[in-house]
């Protein structure tokens, strides 16, 4: 549509946030411990950090932006591809205690905020590689974490007058069914499904935003 990369984000992340609401409705009643800890304790870390990162992208240029994203969505795709052998592999070497994911946790935020369509992804990646997460597993987390990083980020970027409200309310008239259709249809997929179309969905957003950046 022409809107410059930054201001694009900021809107779809606010376009997105019933959407990401409705699906963590969905799935609450799947929600608990994630690799030991409370759902709750990650849900406030991911919205404190989640408001540094989108004040983080309100002083962030488009240009530094469109240079950033394709490098932080080839990192999700390379830790869906491989994550289950590489949290093997670091299983039998180290142990991952709770300060750690707290940690790995805020950095997610602080993703969210700064790039708020890229998040879940990002965390179905990173528990696979910490804590040997499955991606079907990590629904009703993810979903819940989204909605926060979003939330912060959309309080952020509406004060900053980042919203281009015409572009905005068509997508989130669409979210809202989008996320609540999402979620029931995401119960009902087999694992193997869900990580092959994961896969896809990263692995494509990867090359788009490559090709937009340095083509």
């Amino acid at each position: 549509m022409g809107l410059p990369a930054n201001i694009a984000n900021a809107t779809s992340n606010v376009a997105l946030l019933p959407g990401a609401a409705a699906s963590a409705v969905s799935f609450r009643d799947e929600l608990g411990p994630v690799a030991g800890l409370d759902w709750r304790l990650i849900a406030a870390v991911t919205f404190v950090s989640g408001l540094a990162g989108s004040l983080l992208l309100v002083a962030t240029p488009a240009r530094t932006f469109d240079v950033i994203v394709p490098w932080l969505v080839l990192y999700a795709f390379v830790l869906l591809a491989f994550g289950k052998r590489a949290s093997d592999w670091l299983a039998r070497r180290v142990s991952i205690g709770p300060k750690t994911l707290i940690v790995v946790q805020a950095m997610l935020g602080i993703y969210g905020g700064y790039f708020g369509g890229g998040v879940g992804l990002m965390m179905t990646g990173t528990y696979g590689l910490l804590a040997g997460l499955h991606p079907r597993n990590l629904f009703a987390p993810r979903t819940m974490m989204l909605a926060m990083a979003n939330a912060a980020a959309a309080i952020v970027f509406v004060v900053a007058g980042m919203v281009v409200w015409w572009a905005c309310v068509p997508m989130l008239v669409g979210s809202i069914a989008g996320g609540w259709a999402g979620a029931h249809v995401g119960k009902r997929l087999p694992h193997g499904v869900v990580r092959a179309w994961t896969l896809l969905v990263t692995g494509a957003t990867a090359a788009v935003f490559f090709l937009r950046a340095y083509a």
